[in-house]
């Protein structure tokens, strides 16, 4: 048979969230979460008697109750969220003349990568962009949303041909949505606080020991980040947050960090966490509570949240542009000029 439209398509792919905010939920998503060898490298006969027999019974209500402080009518904010960049993407593709399906998917729970690659090959499409929404690459993150993809892979016969974005930590639209996003909070803000304080989620130093690039890929884009807003060494500084077990994770941590800066006269602070595309528990509820309460309780008089990149617009085009590059010399079915337009208001999940 001649393949007589060959389609492209995208997989755009975040960490992952619990269904609903309760504790049978957390259970499920932390199990799933917290089994991954590329998250937890302990070898598994050590592991898994901790993991079942300590965290998953201890741990699924305290975080549920956290879930439950961010939650929406609409959902998880990361999904919610995520889902709203997929559209958004395939709309911004569609203007320029691209026809490319756009499907969200997470590697922790649903809607699950392996169940979105399905549907995607039970559709017809022969060639999909896998685009993980972490700018930084880690094996904790890229990497074992690669391994999922391979797991589907050895679990089907009539594969469509793949390619996987690593990274765009220094990518000049990344950087751009980055920066505006910072001056319209100056501008609303009624200008800079005292410190930006940029923040990242941590790893184990461990991992960086063994070659992994992200604690070096962090420095890389808040050193750019911090050019285009000409801000000098003494006004912003790197940080390192959600550090998990008592292993060493990559330093400073962000709450001691701004702690400290508050005990030492700094009474203003700006916080953003570029490495979160979107908002979610480490951003609402790890940040903007519990770091703004130790910073205001260590004596710092305002704590400034700068909100991820979420839907804006030019984070939206960045991404369309890390897309068209990556999609490069792909074929993808074309959309007649004066129906391009129309494009954005079709949803990706009606694919």
């Amino acid at each position: 048979m001649v393949d007589q439209a060959p389609t492209t398509a995208i997989l755009l792919c975040n960490l992952g969230t619990p269904e609903a905010p309760t504790t049978p939920a957390l259970r499920r998503y932390l199990a799933e979460f917290l089994s991954d060898r590329r998250v937890v490298e302990i070898p598994r006969a050590l592991w898994w008697p901790i993991l079942h027999g300590i965290i998953l019974r201890t741990r699924p209500a305290k975080s549920a109750a956290k879930y439950r402080t961010i939650w929406t009518e609409e959902g998880s904010p990361l999904l919610v969220w995520t889902q709203k960049q997929a559209l958004m993407l395939r709309g911004w593709l569609g203007q320029t003349g691209l026809a490319v399906p756009v499907l969200p998917a997470m590697r922790y729970g649903a809607p699950s990568i392996d169940a979105q690659l399905q549907a995607l090959a039970d559709q017809g499409v022969r060639r999909i962009l896998v685009l993980p929404l972490y700018p930084q690459y880690s094996s904790t993150t890229v990497a074992s949303v690669i391994d999922a993809v391979n797991a589907w892979v050895g679990r089907t016969r009539a594969l469509p041909e793949l390619r996987f974005v690593n990274g765009y930590h220094d990518h000049p639209g990344y950087i751009a949505a980055l920066a505006q996003s910072v001056r319209r909070h100056w501008q609303r803000e009624g200008g800079r606080a005292d410190k930006l304080i940029v923040s990242f989620h941590g790893i184990p130093e461990r991992n960086v020991r063994l070659g992994d690039p992200y604690a070096e890929q962090c420095r890389t884009t808040t050193e750019l980040l911090a050019r285009a807003l000409e801000l000098g060494p003494d006004q912003y500084q790197l940080t390192f947050q959600s550090r998990f077990g008592p292993a060493q994770w990559l330093q400073p941590y962000t709450e001691p960090t701004v702690v400290a800066l508050a005990k030492a006269g700094t009474r203003s602070v700006d916080v953003i966490c570029p490495g979160f595309t979107s908002d979610c528990l480490e951003t609402l509820q790890e940040i903007n509570d519990e770091v703004r309460e130790a910073f205001t309780q260590a004596g710092g008089q305002s704590f400034r949240y700068i909100a991820c990149l979420n839907d804006d617009n030019s984070w939206i085009t960045a991404l369309s542009q890390i897309a068209q590059q990556n999609l490069s010399g792909w074929p993808a079915q074309k959309i007649p000029t004066q129906s391009a337009s129309s494009a954005y208001q079709t949803s990706a999940a009606s694919y």
